[in-house]
């Protein structure tokens, strides 16, 4: 079944490579309410593409900036902590929310996320009980609550 979203919505980003966790995240957050576009992507590499609009993602008009990124850390290719440095030192890219979604609960990688510039660390949920709650903690913060910058959320129609 295919959702009707609008096209006002901004986009949340999931970069995972486990298709798995992709489809109970997306699951979840359909559950708790989420009528916003959740779009998949599967590496770092894959994400700077879509937020710089290269290769397969050159129509900026289909891949806006979403309103917040979630974000693996352990990927092939270009893994989560390089791609949040790169996200972090480009002026066009660092007001984006990066909330880091891993399994690790290992300090030194909370400790170097929010150093490079995460705006949450969020330690994968074990069970779907703890995703649903995750998924409703999400939409009630970053998509109700909190005031994004100019060019990401809500409000805003584009980039």
């Amino acid at each position: 079944m295919q959702m009707k979203v609008d096209q006002n919505l901004r986009s949340i980003l999931m970069v995972d490579d486990d298709r798995d966790d992709q489809k109970l995240v997306e699951k979840a957050l359909r559950e708790r309410g989420a009528k916003n576009p959740i779009l998949f992507l599967t590496d770092g590499e894959e994400l700077l593409d879509y937020l710089k609009h290269k290769g397969k993602f050159s129509n900026a008009e289909d891949f806006r900036k979403p309103s917040f990124i979630l974000l693996d850390l352990n990927m092939p290719r270009m893994d989560g902590r390089k791609a949040l440095l790169f996200l972090k030192a480009d002026p066009e890219l660092k007001k984006i929310p990066v909330l880091v979604l891993s399994t690790s609960s290992a300090e030194e990688d909370i400790l170097r996320s929010y150093n490079l510039g995460a705006n949450s660390f969020i330690v994968k949920p074990v069970d779907y009980q703890g995703l649903l709650a995750m998924a409703e903690s999400l939409i009630k913060y970053w998509l109700e609550l909190v005031e994004l910058p100019p060019g990401n959320g809500k409000d805003s129609a584009h980039d």
